[in-house]
């Protein structure tokens, strides 16, 4: 519970703990948040890592000389990049096998081709798009390895989702974070950024779940 309370008190006060870490760290800073935003976008299992917050923290440290924002802007773009196709290929490779038996307890070969027939539908537009929902961008990227999207397609839009995804949120946090009005609100700017990021995630699911109650009842 502590580790989690802790992970909490980082994750809403980045403007605090992100100095603390360039100063006692140096140049290693860089390979820090590299490997933050890499595991955010890589790993399934680390999702609530902070990506959205952490990079505009980043750009507001940059803005006041901490950090380079050339040198951020390259190496987590590189990092985001790196993730989902880590994550791409763990899907890929993991996918044939969840899949391999038609009456498995928690997956189908019906779902595996529904996910198919949906990335090759959407995919540009969902792998750009969920780049910047928190949680959904750690998955998306896995669920199409496991949907065997095309890896030529999947790379293309990772790499426009990724890289604007960084320039997007570092660019602000350098530009908007260090204005006075920001910078004596920075926790609940921090908050808001989490807020409105998950929020089409929710919509998406509540108008979803919406769907199908109204399919039922009219069937």
């Amino acid at each position: 519970m502590d580790i989690i309370i802790n992970f909490i008190d980082f994750f809403i006060h980045l403007d605090r703990y992100l100095p603390i870490i360039i100063n006692s760290f140096g140049i290693w800073a860089y390979v820090i948040v590299f490997l933050v935003i890499f595991c955010e976008t890589g790993l399934v299992v680390t999702p609530i890592f902070p990506g959205d917050s952490l990079l505009f923290a980043l750009g507001t440290l940059a803005a006041l000389g901490s950090l380079n924002i050339e040198a951020l802007l390259i190496l987590l773009s590189i990092a985001a990049i790196a993730g989902d196709t880590v994550n791409y290929s763990v899907g890929h490779f993991i996918g044939p096998k969840v899949f391999h038996y038609e009456d498995s307890r928690f997956f189908k070969k019906e779902y595996l081709q529904k996910t198919h027939e949906f990335y090759e539908k959407h995919g540009g537009k969902t792998i750009i798009i969920a780049q910047f929902m928190p949680i959904i961008r750690t998955f998306a990227p896995f669920v199409a390895g496991v949907g065997a999207m095309n890896y030529s397609k999947f790379i293309l839009f990772n790499i426009i989702g990724c890289i604007s995804w960084v320039c997007l949120f570092l660019w602000g946090g350098y530009f908007f974070g260090n204005i006075p009005a920001v910078k004596s609100n920075f926790t609940v700017v921090i908050i808001a950024i989490v807020i409105v990021s998950i929020m089409p995630g929710f919509i998406e699911y509540w108008r979803q779940k919406h769907y199908n109650s109204d399919k039922k009842v009219g069937t």
